[in-house]
């Protein structure tokens, strides 16, 4: 075997060993589901697999770990020395080493330790309840996208139920041709009504993939699946609670206004490091002395002395802080009753817009349809008039089903601004 062809083996061993670690590794994806989720189970899918929270979860983790550093005492320093080892020893004289050992420790006062660790514990738990916020703002993405993908679906079935109702019509209208009811004018009339009624079903078919899409990528999908379905009604629900309980969950509830009290903790746990910082940390030492035959032993006590810097530039900064965190506080506060209240008249008004279309409009818009559609069928109205129907039909329809959707929307938002589940 030639050295060309060793060389070659050996390459390609070496390739063999080290090309998997070479490669860049695909991050984890999640599989689209199988059968058709609910908006309980989307929620606990989204909960389980979006990145971007399994991201601030790692986060929180990080955080966490900062209490153990906090928490940690000061290490004791040794200092070894040897002094004239190198020389040769001279009897007479006895022996020239010099060697010396000494131990010493920094002895924190003012409580620090304490204080580091509430900063510490305070800054954990906002951290937490901030990623709890997180998890509020994705289910509420979640419901949102479910909602607009049930609006979607049921949009879909609406459109082609009107292209096949409408079809129906051009297929008798195509026979009254044949019998010379009608002319090729009035049929052709007709036949290109059905492009609008084609036009509505391809778009509201788009409009179901892109929900469907945006859905999914919430799941942590990377490639959303033509087949994935969801289960769900639109109908209006009734609201179980008062807005005044609404503002009370609130208010106990949201993690946001959590997270602002936990930094004013914070903030007052860094005030008091700051007072303690400008305490004085004694440093102990302890010294053993070897000096020939001779033995020594020594304690000292170091004590710095705090004539110009106090930690006074913490002191402000940190007084500065605490109260900027009052007012934050404050701020959290108002900002939660604010958003209780403004989804509670946000669900006020969907529900009314609601029950004004599903309880008089669209009954209405139906019976109308229906009339005419019997009488032009029977030749007893015109095209027009059919059409027009047809077309107000068609547009109650589809607000009556929108403002179905905007009332589960506004409940989502209420359940958002209470950070509860308004309905189980």
């Amino acid at each position: 075997m030639t050295q060309k062809s060793l060389r070659a083996m050996a390459l390609a061993a070496v390739l063999s060993c080290t090309g998997p670690a070479l490669v860049a590794q695909a991050p984890p994806t999640t599989p689209p589901p199988t059968t058709p989720l609910t908006l309980q189970q989307a929620v606990a899918r989204a909960l389980a697999a979006n990145p971007t929270l399994l991201s601030a979860q790692q986060h929180v983790s990080a955080v966490e770990a900062n209490k153990i550093t906090a928490g940690l005492r000061q290490n004791p320093n040794l200092t070894l020395l040897g002094q004239s080892v190198t020389l040769p020893e001279a009897p007479a004289n006895g022996n020239p080493f010099f060697y010396s050992a000494n131990v010493s420790r920094l002895f924190e006062r003012g409580q620090k330790r304490r204080w580091r660790l509430d900063s510490a514990t305070a800054t954990a738990e906002s951290t937490a309840s901030l990623y709890k916020d997180q998890q509020r703002q994705l289910v509420l993405a979640v419901r949102q996208a479910f909602t607009n993908m049930l609006l979607a679906k049921a949009s879909l079935a609406v459109a082609e139920e009107n292209l096949t109702d409408y079809q129906k019509t051009v297929d008798l209208s195509r026979s009254r041709l044949d019998a010379g009811d009608i002319t090729r004018t009035d049929f052709e009339r007709i036949d290109l009504q059905q492009a609008q009624f084609e036009a509505d079903r391809d778009n509201a078919r788009l409009n179901m993939q892109q929900t469907s899409a945006q859905l999914q990528l919430l799941f942590g999908i990377e490639r959303p699946s033509p087949g994935f379905d969801i289960t769900g009604t639109l109908e209006p629900p009734a609201l179980p609670l008062t807005q005044t309980e609404a503002e009370d969950k609130g208010l106990a509830s949201r993690p946001d206004y959590l997270a602002a009290r936990q930094a004013l903790t914070a903030a007052e746990a860094n005030s008091r490091l700051a007072i303690a910082g400008g305490t004085t940390d004694p440093t102990l030492s302890g010294e053993y002395e070897r000096n020939g035959a001779d033995n020594t032993y020594g304690l000292s006590v170091q004590f710095p002395l705090r004539i110009f810097d106090r930690n006074q530039g913490e002191k402000s900064r940190t007084r500065y802080e605490v109260e900027s965190s009052r007012q934050a506080v404050t701020a959290a506060r108002n900002q939660v009753v604010s958003d209780v209240d403004i989804a509670w008249m946000g669900f006020e008004t969907a529900q009314r817009l609601a029950e004004r279309y599903n309880g008089h409009y669209l009954d209405e818009a139906g019976r109308v349809r229906d009339n005419l559609q019997f009488s032009y069928r029977n030749g007893n109205s015109t095209l027009l008039d059919y059409l027009s129907a047809l077309r107000d039909y068609r547009a109650v329809r589809l607000s009556s089903l929108n403002a179905n959707a905007q009332v589960w929307l506004a409940l989502h938002q209420l359940s958002f601004a209470t950070a509860t589940d308004i309905l189980p």
